[in-house]
């Protein structure tokens, strides 16, 4: 099968680099997204979210022709689709996997497939999803052939392979990374393979459809699992006494242990997210996955009441009034030196604490023009870290480099709260 011709559908922070490391290697790539401001900009050579050396991939590909978005879908040989898996806005506590995005995504392309095309499901998603896709492109397109009726022998194929990549080191994880490819028949499996193979310089292990599904989902439930520990036993450790750091420092000189690193909570659209696909499905089986969820999502909340205890701390210690404290947060993003926010604890940590002192509260971020308004409403001021370093009370939620590396001089009347373990002070 030639792939001459690729679709990628949806650009954010998967889509984009994806489309962006294709188009290096001279194939002719479409990227299509809803947001006409991510177009125009992709058209421009620019991009519209924060990747080191993404900038320079995409204003190469689109000046020597080979990248460009629309935001309708076009022929190609193969489509593939990396739209978000959010949570129903309905959902409740039961955060059930919206699926909507993938639908849509799904029936925009369903016009323009050919004989012979393939589609590549890369969205994380819960087990059984790609089955649902071929059923809406079926549904579309009652004058082709799909495998889950005519097996090896419909005209179009279909697979799942998710991304397992790092923000911040997506371009080489895209590249140097293994890739689990699922086809819902075995030609499925293998011409997706070979697809990925052409950008591809880690191993392309073929599976079925939904094993690469459930994949992904175990791969990011097992880290967070490991975190909760870690996130517990800071809690423990902060009870009995114990720097964490040193204790995890020290445990994981056994051979064969090896604790993550406790911080606010868990954030991302992965770790604080995959683990709920699971549970969803198998909601009397994920005990563990359960209890690991709640342990990561409620640390935000004793990230807040240990600073409503260094605020009172201050206030005993300095006689100052309540209107007098600052309180400032450094990071907003869910992990360190990118700038997304999505289901960030450092964020939740920052508007609870913006709500509780409400004008009082400096932010610092280095990856983003302005505070989102949420916290802008509750009177949170973005500032330069030299002036946040005058606050009362400090609390380093994320652990950016730009930060980390500045030595800081805490003065007797200043607490602070290190939930990374980062900061380095004097």
């Amino acid at each position: 099968m030639e792939f001459n011709t690729i679709s990628v559908v949806g650009l954010g922070y998967i889509g984009l680099p994806t489309a962006a490391v294709i188009a290096s290697r001279k194939k002719k790539v479409i990227g299509v997204d809803v947001n006409q401001v991510a177009v125009d900009t992709i058209n421009e050579g620019r991009i519209h979210i924060v990747e080191p050396e993404l900038d320079m991939l995409v204003h190469a590909a689109v000046k020597e022709g080979y990248l460009r978005a629309t935001t309708v879908p076009e022929p190609a040989d193969v489509f593939l689709i990396a739209v978000p898996t959010p949570f129903k806005a309905d959902g409740g506590d039961h955060h059930d996997p919206d699926l909507s995005y993938i639908e849509a995504a799904s029936k925009s392309i369903a016009p323009a497939l050919q004989k012979g095309n393939l589609v590549i499901l890369e969205s994380t998603s819960p087990v059984g999803t790609t089955e649902k896709m071929v059923e809406w492109l079926a549904e579309a397109r009652p004058d082709l052939t799909f495998p889950i009726t005519d097996g090896e022998c419909s005209d179009i194929r279909i697979a799942h392979c998710p991304e397992r990549v790092l923000p911040g080191n997506i371009l080489q994880e895209l590249v140097s990374n293994d890739r689990v490819v699922g086809g819902i028949t075995k030609l499925c499996s293998a011409l997706a393979a070979g697809f990925y193979s052409t950008f591809v310089k880690g191993e392309c292990i073929v599976t079925n459809a939904r094993t690469a599904e459930m994949c992904k989902l175990t791969e990011n439930s097992f880290r967070d699992v490991n975190i909760a520990f870690a996130n517990e036993m800071s809690i423990i450790c902060d009870e009995l006494g114990v720097d964490v750091w040193e204790l995890i420092k020290l445990a994981n000189r056994h051979p064969r242990v090896n604790i993550l690193q406790p911080g606010p909570g868990v954030g991302g659209h992965c770790i604080a997210v995959d683990p709920w696909f699971i549970a969803s499905q198998a909601p009397n089986s994920s005990q563990l996955i359960k209890t690991a969820r709640a342990v990561n999502d409620g640390k935000p909340s004793w990230v807040v009441n240990k600073v409503k205890d260094l605020v009172s701390d201050v206030l005993l210690a300095t006689g100052k009034g309540e209107h007098e404290i600052r309180v400032a947060c450094l990071g907003l993003s869910f992990k360190p030196n990118i700038d997304d926010l999505r289901e960030s604890p450092a964020m939740e940590v920052a508007l609870e604490i913006s709500g509780l002192f409400q004008d009082k509260t400096l932010v610092v971020e280095p990856y983003v023009d302005s505070l989102p308004e949420s916290l802008k409403n509750l009177g949170a001021r973005l500032v330069g870290l030299s002036e946040a370093l005058k606050a009362d009370v400090i609390v380093l939620l994320v652990d950016h480099k730009a930060i980390v590396d500045t030595s800081i001089e805490i003065q007797p009347h200043q607490r602070v709260l290190d939930t990374r373990g980062a900061l380095k002070k004097f």
